[in-house]
């Protein structure tokens, strides 16, 4: 069985041995002994690096990523909960479009100023979560649907 030491798995997977170390302290991996006062991994460590990789970049926290393990470490992903992340994806996409457009279009606005373009001041107001007045914060319970989903339907409306 092939062991690597701490930093030979940091040089492979790109994560630094600060990182390596605290993973093990929450659980996510599990060092196999140590070769002097470096801990020494299994080969497949570098796998399960690769799933944490992939669940952080989902969104995952740590503690989602490390129920997804088995105790004795092998993966045991609920599909129900992938499909509830990729329904945060497609919300975050949606709101990360609307504030793009938004700032495509302040860009090319032929308003004087930012401020005198009726769709920015829609999404500035969106973004801070206000409603009416633009100096005065509603006591309006907020509509259901993020503020930039809010301002992309106002802004369709334009």
């Amino acid at each position: 069985m092939r062991y690597l030491d701490i930093a030979a798995v940091a040089q492979q997977s790109g994560v630094p041995a600060s990182a390596l170390r605290y993973y093990e302290e929450k659980g996510l991996i599990a060092s196999v002994g140590r070769r002097g006062l470096r801990r020494l991994f299994d080969a497949g460590v570098l796998e399960r690096l690769a799933l944490i990789a992939l669940g952080q970049s989902a969104g995952f926290s740590l503690d989602e990523i490390a129920g997804m393990f088995t105790p004795d470490g092998r993966p045991r992903i609920d599909r129900k909960t992938l499909a509830t992340k990729a329904d945060e994806l497609d919300r975050t996409i949606r709101q990360l479009s609307s504030m793009r457009d938004g700032l495509r279009h302040a860009s090319v606005c032929p308003a004087p100023s930012h401020m005198e373009c009726p769709s920015f001041r829609r999404l500035m107001q969106a973004a801070a979560g206000v409603r009416g007045n633009d100096s005065e914060p509603s006591t309006r319970p907020r509509s259901k649907g993020s503020p930039l989903v809010r301002a992309r339907a106002a802004n369709a409306k334009r």
